[in-house]
Formats: structure tokens, sequence, C-alpha cells
């Protein structure tokens, strides 16, 4: 039976993560800082560890068959590009050559499409396509390929893959992170939308998708685990038609969208944390398109509509209120 360590144990992806390789009968191993914020279900093959990823893990990965590296750093508000290096790509490197030094068989990264070139509906962003300029200015997206490339300089060395999820929606975002467009436009009377479009996932897709990488990936390929491109005002358009709502819908102009990046920037000028930042909203103004046909060729995948992705995250934001 298959042993797999898996940080970030406690955030959206992990979480469901945990409970689809317990499903399939695997024995897990979750990093996570504190215990007491695992929102998932425990099990009786789930063990939990608490620490940090600097910690050395040489000795429980000689245990390990797999080790798949989630955590990251995501959050928008930071103001250097070395903080999101520490841990998004420093430390993916310690993992890594830790897991090589212990013999583990398959190291899976998980990364963000953002590192490769997007596209339009016309020619869809695909795994051959280089970073565009755009996003080499991010440093999330910067963070995370610098980490990428690293690990194919020794991918000799272990099985490694590297799956690139787009935005994913579903259950158990308990933060919440990216379930927070649902929230900006649900039980809303006016809902304001930029005029961009993104590609958006199911998190129980992505999930298949490091599951199929196990087995069926190929070590040193990159696989995009993305499904419906669509534009934010059709996004929303949908999200209104499952919720049963019709509030008023107001496109943000793209000049005021950009001025509020160049505020974020003078606010961060001024050391001070915004989530606003002219890279930002720029990215909000385009049609950050992406193809999913290598994983569906390579990992076998078949994806669910997104509008289950759109439900399964209003049920749990649902019942979570409730339980407060």
């Amino acid at each position: 039976m298959k042993r797999f360590f898996v940080t970030g144990a406690n955030g959206f992806l992990g979480t469901n993560l945990c409970h689809d390789l317990l499903d399939k009968g695997y024995h897990v191993t979750g990093l996570v800082r504190d215990k007491n914020s695992f929102k998932g279900n425990l099990h009786k093959n789930l063990s939990l560890i608490e620490g940090q990823l600097f910690d050395d893990f040489a000795m429980l990965f000689k245990r390990m068959d797999v080790v798949i590296h989630v955590a990251a750093t995501t959050d928008q508000s930071l103001l250097d590009y070395v903080t999101y290096w520490k841990i998004n790509c420093n430390a993916t490197k310690q993992i890594f050559n830790t897991a090589i030094l212990s013999n583990v068989k398959r190291f899976i990264f998980v990364s963000t499409a953002n590192t490769m070139g997007y596209g339009t509906l016309q020619e869809l962003g695909t795994e051959q396509n280089n970073v565009n300029t755009l996003f080499k200015q991010s440093y999330y997206a910067r963070s995370k390929l610098e980490a990428e490339n690293y690990l194919l300089t020794k991918k000799h060395k272990i099985d490694t893959i590297i799956v690139n999820p787009t935005f994913m929606l579903g259950a158990f975002d308990s933060k919440p992170s990216s379930g927070r467009i649902i929230l900006m436009g649900w039980k809303k009377h006016l809902v304001f939308y930029p005029p961009g479009g993104k590609n958006f996932v199911h998190v129980k897709d992505v999930t298949s998708g490091i599951i199929n990488a196990i087995d069926k990936g190929i070590s040193g390929e990159k696989y995009l685990l993305a499904n419906k491109n669509m534009s934010y005002r059709e996004f929303f358009k949908l999200l209104n038609t499952i919720t049963n709502q019709n509030p008023i819908m107001i496109q943000i102009p793209k000049q005021l969208l950009l001025s509020l990046g160049y505020l974020g920037d003078l606010l961060r000028t001024l050391q001070l944390k915004s989530n606003l930042s002219l890279i930002n909203t720029k990215i909000l103004c385009i049609e950050n398109y992406f193809s999913n046909n290598k994983s569906i060729e390579h990992l076998n995948m078949t994806y669910q509509p997104i509008e289950k992705a759109i439900s399964d995250a209003i049920d749990y934001f649902s019942n979570s209120k409730k339980q407060l």
C-alpha cells in the first residue's frame, strides 16, 4: 500500500486531496501548522503532524513512496519577492532534495497555470507556452516558476511531476481562498465584475489529476489541470442561475481598475500592505484561458461541469455558516 506525504494538508486543495487519497485506501501523512485547523474528515489511515516547511523530514520520508508538495503562500498583499521565494521556491527545494536523499519514488509539485502563457478562446494557452510578460511581474507566479525550473534540473534523480491547476472551486475552502469570488456575487443586489476572464476547475478534478499523475504522469512533464474558460460576466451569470438570483450586473471600467492598481502600488511604496497592485488589476482585464488537452490525453482525465464546483462551494459555505 502506497504511503503519501502531503504538505499543506489543511488548505483548500490539501484537504480535498487527503480525502481522495484516503478514499482509495492509501496511507496519508499530512503536514499542518496546527492540527486544530484541519477542517477535513479524520480517518484511521490519516496522520497529521505539526511542523513547518523547513523542518527536517529525512527520517519520515524514508517511509514514504510519494511526496506531494501543495503548500504555498498565495497572499497577494506581500511587499517583496523574497517573501514569496522563501516559501514557494526555497522551501520547495529543501523538501525536494530531502525526498531525493530519502529515496522517495515520486515527487509531485503543485504549481500554477500562470507559469505558462495564457491564451484566448481562439488560441488557448498550453504547456508549450512560455510565461507571459505580465505574469513574469507577478511575485507569486515568478516564485513558482523558479521552483519548477529548479526541480526539472534534477528530474534524473527522482520522478518529478508538475501539475498546474487553474482557478479552483469546491468544498472545504475554509479560509476562504479562491471561493471568495463566489461570496462576491452570492446574495448580492449589485455585482461588480472586471472585464477579463479566466479558466475555472473543480478542486476535485485537480485532486484526480494529481492522483492520476502518480501512475500515469511522465517524469519531467507539466500538466495543466483546467476546465472551463469564462469571462467574469459569464461566471457571475452562471452563479446567478445556480442560486436563482437576479442582481444588477455592472462591469468595472478597465481604466478604473488600473487606477486602483496604481493606488495599490503607491501604498506598497509606503510599505503598506494591499491586495491591490497594477499587476493584479491588469490580470483582471485579460482573457487568461487555457487548454486541458494534455491532461485528458496523458492522465486520462475527465472534468466535471463547473456548475458542480460552484454548487459544492455554495453548499459548503452554507453548511459552515450553520455550524457557527
